[in-house]
């Protein structure tokens, strides 16, 4: 077994694998994680999925662009097919939550909600993802053939974001039980709730946790 130290130094590492695109390397420390008994879970969320929120914060300062995002996402996929097989079975029945995530018809601007996706993969969800200029209908048709958890919408148009209230609407007049939430650069919490939503989250990092959060809320209510 890693010592506290040592486990520390492999999650660092794998952050650092992610942050620099080193594909590569993070197998390898994936690999080492593995064999030197670093809980699986651990090692995605504390190691991969912070690397993929660091590089959430370098793409919002403009230090990072679409093609580092690529790669960071590479490496850390690369990373979850080593690690996803070693899960605990709590961990592993993770897997039952289920989110649909879709930027709001005519909007294209897709990169914050690719890299939602990547975090939520990276914890363990599986991912519907619609895409960007997904119809208005199209959101509550999906939960209702899915029976996903989680409706994420999202938008960077002011346009497209006033659709959100009706894709709400029509999701919970199917399933009162379905928990929506939104984001993109023209939301805020205030607006989110005056929409109608379950949840809001400004940054990628903070959306995994949101999702909980709201699915517990529900669940619990």
């Amino acid at each position: 077994m890693a010592t506290p130290e040592r486990t520390q130094e492999l999650l660092k590492g794998l952050h650092d694998a992610v942050v620099e695109f080193e594909e590569e390397k993070t197998i390898e420390l994936s690999k080492a994680a593995v064999e030197e008994g670093v809980d699986a879970y651990d090692a995605i969320m504390k190691g991969l999925a912070w690397g993929m929120e660091t590089v959430g914060g370098l793409y919002a300062r403009q230090e990072y662009f679409v093609p580092e995002l690529l790669l960071c996402a590479d490496s850390l996929y690369a990373g979850l097919e080593v690690l996803r097989p070693h899960l605990k079975k709590s961990d592993a029945a993770k897997t039952e939550k289920k989110i649909i995530l879709g930027v709001v018809e005519g909007d294209i601007h897709d990169i914050g909600k690719n890299l939602v996706k990547v975090m939520f993969d990276a914890a363990g969800w599986e991912v519907l993802d619609l895409g960007n200029d997904v119809q208005i209908d199209r959101f509550a048709q999906e939960q209702q053939r899915t029976g996903a958890n989680v409706v994420g919408l999202s938008a960077l148009m002011t346009t497209s974001m006033l659709a959100m209230p009706r894709i709400i609407k029509m999701v919970k007049s199917q399933n009162p039980n379905v928990a929506v939430m939104v984001g993109g650069a023209p939301i805020t919490r205030e607006i989110a709730t005056s929409y109608g939503a379950d949840g809001y989250a400004d940054n990628a990092g903070e959306a995994v946790a949101e999702a909980d959060r709201i699915l517990k809320t529900l669940r619990d209510s």
